[in-house]
Formats: structure tokens, C-alpha cells, sequence
């Protein structure tokens, strides 16, 4: 873990470029951004920002992540818990 992560985990802040990297892991490699936001409910390019850490994931998107690929909200928030 790098000391800014572990850092800004002490503090309660969320690191929203790690959790677009945590989104862009459950997407893989066969899943289009298209094909992902549709199922959870966004636009392709709000998709793209929240991969890309450029926005803040909201509590209904990251709800709809979690229901949709069986992943804790808490692993998508820190990488931490179940994954």
C-alpha cells in the first residue's frame, strides 16, 4: 500500500482515483463501459470520469455496483473487506 493511501484512509478520506481503479478491475476486460453503465444505471462517460477517479462515486452508483457484480460497498470504497 502506498504511505498516501494509507494516509488518506487514516484521515476517513477516500481515494476516488483507487476506487475508479477498483471499478475498472470488476469491468475487466471483457465488459465495454457501454455494456457496465447500462447496467448500473449511467451514462458511458460518467462511467469513463468515475474509472478515471475525476468524480465522486455516489451512494446509489456504488449501490447498483454492488448489487450488480457482488462486490462490497466497503472493497469498493477502500479495498479493503470482501471483495
Amino acid at each position: 500500500m502506498k504511505k498516501s493511501s494509507a494516509r488518506a484512509r487514516s484521515k476517513g478520506q477516500i481515494s476516488w482515483a483507487a476506487v475508479g481503479r477498483r471499478i475498472r478491475e470488476i469491468r475487466g476486460f471483457d465488459m465495454t463501459q457501454a455494456e457496465f453503465s447500462r447496467r448500473i444505471g449511467v451514462t458511458q462517460g460518467y462511467l469513463s470520469l468515475l474509472e478515471r477517479g475525476e468524480v465522486e462515486g455516489g451512494a446509489a452508483v456504488l449501490l447498483a455496483i454492488s448489487r450488480a457484480f457482488g462486490k462490497s460497498v466497503d472493497w469498493l470504497l477502500t479495498g479493503e473487506g470482501r471483495k
